[in-house]
């Protein structure tokens, strides 16, 4: 059993060392947020979680995730070694990424080398193989567009004593259409992705709901309306077994961090 205390909700957002991801960083830990999932396509290095580990007080950061292409195992257990002496519990490694042509093979392999222990560490996990690797080999699983249907199925394969987390989209709009439109268009690029279509057709989703991202996809898999309306949806997820859901708040625009919008939830999330 993982002894990560995360409660239900968290934040999933990308962030980096500017002065306005430290801010945004800050105001999460002061609005209640229990942990930050940061994103591992815009994370531009490891010193980054070195330095929000160290600009904030007791907010946990997972690496949600990191790109085992990417990152060396040896560089990643030094950073967990050094933020274990400074900010003991703080960091949580959070591995995936592992898109060749054996990625099964290639994950277990740098497992082998990563010198993290197993409760410290969480798989990005889609379909059942990867599913069961989080299982055997970490504290749990971190899947992200998945349904909370979907979320019961994986509660199964990893069984009862791993965590579950999920990343989930969020959009705090009560118009139907603008948020759908806005959940649309990063639903969309996730449908080109290979193994995310795979995972979505799994879900029982149809080549149609793919080719014309349904309304009733799009509803499954990002929450919008208002605070009441989105804790509602996100409840679905923890009934169907998940222990936390990353809330991935998307604005449909390029810009700063959605503070306002955590600020929004957070009177409906984390009371």
């Amino acid at each position: 059993m993982t002894d990560h205390q995360f409660g239900p909700f968290g934040i999933g957002t990308g962030l980096d060392s500017s002065p306005q991801s430290i801010e945004a960083a800050r105001a999460a830990e002061e609005l209640g947020y229990p942990a930050i999932w940061l994103s591992g396509g815009p994370l531009p290095g490891l010193q980054t979680i070195t330095d929000l580990v160290g600009a904030t007080e007791s907010i946990k950061f997972v690496s949600g995730i990191l790109s085992v292409t990417k990152y060396s195992a040896a560089d990643v257990s030094a950073t967990y070694a050094a933020m274990e002496e400074s900010a003991p519990g703080r960091f949580i490694v959070g591995l995936g990424g592992a898109h060749g042509p054996k990625p099964f093979a290639t994950l277990s392999a740098y497992l082998d080398e990563l010198d993290v222990p197993m409760e410290r560490r969480l798989l990005a996990a889609l379909g059942p193989q990867m599913l069961r690797l989080a299982r055997d080999r970490s504290a749990g699983g971190y899947p992200f567009l998945i349904s909370a249907g979907y979320a019961a199925q994986a509660r199964d394969v990893l069984g009862p004593d791993k965590l579950l987390a999920v990343n989930h989209l969020v959009v705090l709009e009560s118009d139907a259409e603008r948020a759908r439109g806005i959940a649309r268009d990063t639903i969309a690029a996730f449908t080109r992705i290979p193994g995310y279509a795979a995972s979505l057709r799994r879900q029982g989703f149809s080549e149609s709901d793919l080719a014309d991202l349904s309304d009733s996809m799009v509803d499954a898999l990002a929450a919008w309306g208002s605070p009441a309306d989105i804790k509602a949806k996100l409840t679905e997820h923890l009934d169907g077994g998940v222990d936390h859901v990353a809330v991935n708040v998307i604005t449909g625009v390029t810009g700063p961090q959605p503070v306002e919008q955590w600020r929004a939830l957070a009177p409906a999330l984390l009371t």
